[in-house]
């Protein structure tokens, strides 16, 4: 079998966290591949995810490395023998880069999403409308069909959070992504009802962050969602950008835009909390900001 030549994120990160835990022991390619039976050459490859490793080198190379978390053990398991079908990956051979499948990917495997927007809604709360014109802005040269494929993609995800057991989403988003022209009044309000109802789901969370909120200049400038995974271990950031996106799962980074996602939780409005009660509509929180923006469609 030949050597991948384009990984998925899942398998790079199983790679990375073998080498990081081969480093954090002060042991060379070689010393380490001794504890499975592996050449240093076959362990490089590993570590760069251009090849598999059997779960029972996988273990063994575990057990050298003095790993004792069963749980993180088992969760490097299930990450190397996965096969990473789902339905994204119908979409290997469209136009769609793999980085968009990797994200499709994560989401389906993460037990929680924390997101942070400032210029528009999160894909996961998007109508179809809205996520058509956000599109057609970013790829104003794309025809109709290659639109349809970006906009089926990102509904698709959506389904994640109408499954059975589905993740705990948790997102602040900026009051300036209501406030954005590339779409017109009714699609920008059908968009805002559209987050009142996905706030009535008990695993959805959804603040706004006001442009009167007292932000901290550690703030990140750029929209990102931390996933949580099974194991605290194995969590990652995924942090947006218009050229590329990244992937993020060193520790340091995971601290940094944790602390982030706390500090901006706290500068926003209570969640948007549907109520029929008349007291609800004289609180200021999200919600009655949302009463304000429809007001001034």
């Amino acid at each position: 079998m030949g050597l991948r030549t384009n990984p998925s994120h899942r398998q790079r990160r199983l790679g990375l966290e073998l080498r990081r835990l081969r480093n954090e022991r002060g042991l060379s390619a070689a010393e380490a591949g001794a504890f499975a039976g592996l050449g240093s050459p076959h362990l490089g490859h590993i570590e760069a995810a251009r090849t598999a490793i059997p779960e029972a080198k996988l273990r063994a190379l575990l057990a050298g490395y003095g790993c004792q978390n069963e749980a993180f053990v088992d969760a490097l398991v299930a990450m190397s023998e996965s096969k990473g079908r789902g339905w994204w990956s119908d979409y290997r051979r469209s136009p769609l880069p793999q980085s968009s499948r990797d994200l499709a990917e994560l989401e389906a495997a993460s037990v929680a999403h924390r997101s942070f927007q400032w210029m528009y809604v999160p894909g996961l709360l998007q109508t179809p409308e809205y996520a058509r014109a956000l599109t057609a802005g970013g790829e104003p040269e794309a025809d109709s069909s290659l639109l349809d494929t970006y906009v089926e993609f990102r509904l698709k995800r959506q389904d994640v959070l109408a499954g059975e057991s589905p993740p705990i989403f948790h997102a602040v988003i900026h009051e300036a992504a209501f406030h954005m022209q590339f779409v017109d009044h009714d699609v920008m309000r059908r968009q805002i009802e559209h987050l009142v109802e996905m706030a009535r789901l008990p695993h959805v969370r959804i603040q706004l962050l006001p442009f009167k909120a007292a932000l901290s200049p550690a703030t990140p400038a750029t929209a990102f969602v931390l996933f949580e995974a099974e194991v605290p271990e194995l969590n990652t950031v995924y942090v947006e950008h218009p050229v590329s996106s990244a992937f993020l799962g060193e520790q340091v980074h995971l601290a940094q835009y944790g602390t982030a996602f706390e500090r901006l939780t706290a500068a926003a409005l209570s969640p948007i909390a549907p109520s029929p009660e008349p007291e609800s509509y004289k609180r200021s929180d999200s919600l009655r900001l949302v009463q304000h923006l429809l007001y001034m469609l």
